[in-house]
């Protein structure tokens, strides 16, 4: 299965379009654990076995593994997920971007080393920087769009050109990931919840490409909003919730309450879909 219809077929499954992020912070871990790098993976894979069926995707950071030097968990999560959760596909966020030669070597580390489905892309090096990615039959990879951060406005909002007319930057980079630069059919978009009217924008620039929608939850993303801008039909959108997933309890109970919470995210992103 290539990753788009691993992810069309985890919302069939689970019923589903959240994406479970997975961003380990020690000093939020409940009782013992806190403070305790060591117990990383432990803390993810409990998050994962509790919301493997109500999840379109998880989604690790690699640098909150990478941050404690805990790339060897990350690399046992990734495991533990294929084994607890075959049916959800992976997305790498990793943010990469470089020239040719060393996005060769990052493809390696996202797809051979952590062995994930997609990978999350800076496209601002140009198709060059990308094009390693796609070699690999079937996996994904998700370019940063809009993002939901404020310092977003510094480039993504500028036009290419001084009149009224000229596409913004993120219009652009939605043009290239629907048309010349999806040449398998790979590419999808990063566009934040908390910019609905513009989640739609790249929607209607881009109307087939999977959405990467971070920013419900704890960024305050709406998420009804959110799906009315972006989901088709024929068009996944994987709408990511991370910490107040993670963190929906500091007690014993943190799996029980991360699945409570996913469940409520899961079922209002699909009260909004179109009957």
């Amino acid at each position: 299965m290539t990753f788009l219809d691993m992810l069309r077929a985890a919302e069939r499954q689970n019923g589903s379009l959240l994406c479970v992020g997975l961003d380990p912070e020690p000093a939020r871990f409940p009782g013992g654990w806190r403070d305790d790098p060591s117990k990383i993976h432990d803390f993810c894979a409990a998050i994962a076995e509790a919301t493997a069926d109500l999840a379109i995707a998880f989604k690790p950071q690699i640098a909150y593994f990478a941050a404690h030097r805990a790339e060897d968990q990350l690399e046992r999560l990734m495991a533990t997920l294929r084994r607890i959760a075959p049916q959800v596909p992976v997305i790498l966020d990793a943010k990469r971007g470089d020239i040719g030669s060393t996005a060769e070597q990052y493809a390696v580390e996202a797809f051979d080393r952590y062995g994930a489905d997609a990978v999350t892309l800076s496209p601002f090096m140009g198709f060059d920087s990308v094009e390693p990615y796609l070699r690999r039959a079937g996996k994904g990879a998700f370019l940063l769009c809009r993002t939901s951060n404020p310092g977003g406005d510094d480039l993504q909002a500028q036009r290419l050109a001084d009149v009224p007319e000229a596409p913004l930057l993120y219009e652009h980079v939605a043009r290239l990931a629907q048309g010349d630069w999806n040449r398998n059919g790979q590419l999808g978009l990063v566009v934040g919840a908390t910019y609905p009217a513009e989640i739609a924008r790249v929607r209607a620039v881009a109307p087939t490409v999977p959405l990467l929608i971070p920013g419900v939850g704890a960024q305050g993303g709406d998420a009804a909003a959110t799906v009315r801008a972006g989901w088709r039909p024929d068009a996944p959108i994987v709408v990511n919730s991370s910490r107040a997933i993670l963190y929906a309890s500091s007690g014993e109970d943190f799996a029980a309450a991360a699945r409570r919470a996913a469940q409520a995210t899961r079922d209002q992103l699909q009260a909004a879909k179109p009957a």
